[in-house]
């Protein structure tokens, strides 16, 4: 199930943003999460089964009535079982009539989902 970040779970959030190939340094982690808890335009999804394995960053693009895949990440345990897709349909299903686009970083996965 996909649910909203909150600030109690920051821990668990920074655990599985550090696995994204440019969110290694702590510094640049920190700041990440920053922007995820100050930006209106930015919102962050983790993905709960038994525990919560699975972490979707967005960003908001209201002129083009799209949503932006900025981050996605899943505890390296629960890989290849199609967590990650199920976080993007989520998305989706939650936000029907937006766009789901990726970024640079998010695009490769984000084709293989045939989801967008």
């Amino acid at each position: 199930m996909l649910i909203r970040y909150k600030k109690t779970f920051e821990k668990i959030a920074m655990g599985l943003m550090s696995f994204m190939p440019n969110e290694k340094d702590l510094k640049k982690l920190q700041q990440t999460m920053k922007e995820y808890e100050t930006e209106d335009t930015r919102q962050l999804f983790l993905w709960k089964e038994e525990d919560i394995i699975g972490l979707l960053g967005v960003v908001f693009h209201s002129e083009r009535n799209a949503i932006e895949i900025q981050h996605i990440s899943v505890n390296p345990s629960h890989r290849f079982q199609g967590v990650g897709k199920r976080m993007v349909k989520a998305l989706k299903e939650m936000y029907p009539e937006k766009e789901i686009i990726p970024n640079d970083e998010t695009a490769g996965f984000i084709e293989k989902c045939d989801i967008c």
